[in-house]
């Protein structure tokens, strides 16, 4: 059975040929080419038909109620030392030199400084990133007290008829956090609504955060300070375009998971 995602160089070690010829043969003769491998969370069966029945639910919410008016939510973590791209971060040496020290090393600490942060994105702005302090666990209190109150809250009144969104962490899904949304909050897309192990369904975490860490990589972050006045100058930098474009092909995400039957459906967008 032929293995499509072992790399060339592993065929031409493997059929004691050169890296050149297995492309020349897997390119013109099999007329294959190379794409990236698609990220995506793990889904067993229950997760699949959860997330198809939940976009079904979703694409008939979004018949009455619009898209645009979604504050959509999430957390990140981002370290000093931002993930280098494999695949571009390389060095150039003759051959003779490949095996010696002046071959270069991408060295990263076991543990990197990081701070966790909060965003909302909308099809029309942002709310302020929101730091949590290090060593603070996001419980039901601090949920409430440092996010929903200074960010969802001030929000709401600029924009009468928000829809928020959350994913159903523990401190998002506690009886005193739905009890706090829906006296001060109201509209919300709720947990027989919203389905779990859906990230590919949120622009944040399909989109901004994946567009912070790009952004990060080409500047100078040697500590906390650093990192933290970056992320604010990224965020601040979004464009409401880019927001909008992408808040808008969610809905067109939500259909292409439900085709998928509740799977992953990168491959039909």
């Amino acid at each position: 059975m032929r293995k499509d995602d072992l790399s060339l160089n592993k065929m031409a070690k493997s059929l004691k040929i050169s890296r050149q010829s297995v492309q020349s043969i897997v390119k013109n003769e099999l007329e294959l080419r190379s794409y990236r491998l698609f990220n995506g969370q793990i889904l067993n069966d229950q997760a699949k038909q959860n997330r198809k029945e939940k976009c079904k639910k979703l694409r008939d919410f979004f018949k009455v109620r619009r898209v645009e008016d979604v504050l959509w939510s999430d957390e990140k973590v981002f370290t000093v030392e931002v993930a280098k791209n494999a695949q571009n971060h390389r060095q150039l040496l003759s051959p003779a030199l490949k095996n010696t020290r002046k071959r270069k090393v991408a060295t990263k600490s076991l543990f990197p400084k990081s701070l966790m942060v909060w965003g909302g994105v909308s099809a029309s702005g942002k709310t302020p990133l929101i730091f949590i302090d290090k060593g603070v666990k996001i419980n039901a209190k601090v949920y409430q007290d440092e996010i929903l109150t200074k960010a969802v809250l001030p929000w709401k009144q600029n924009h009468l008829n928000m829809i928020f969104q959350q994913d159903w962490a523990p401190a998002h899904a506690a009886k005193t956090t739905i009890r706090f949304i829906e006296t001060k909050i109201g509209s919300f897309l709720t947990k027989d609504l919203y389905p779990s192990n859906s990230p590919d369904l949120n622009p944040l975490d399909f989109s901004v955060w994946g567009h912070m860490e790009e952004q990060l990589r080409s500047r100078k972050v040697k500590n906390l300070a650093d990192l933290q006045k970056e992320l604010n100058k990224i965020w601040s930098d979004l464009d409401v375009n880019y927001l909008r474009r992408t808040v808008d092909s969610v809905k067109r995400r939500i259909e292409a998971c439900i085709q998928a039957d509740g799977s992953h459906f990168e491959n039909l967008l």
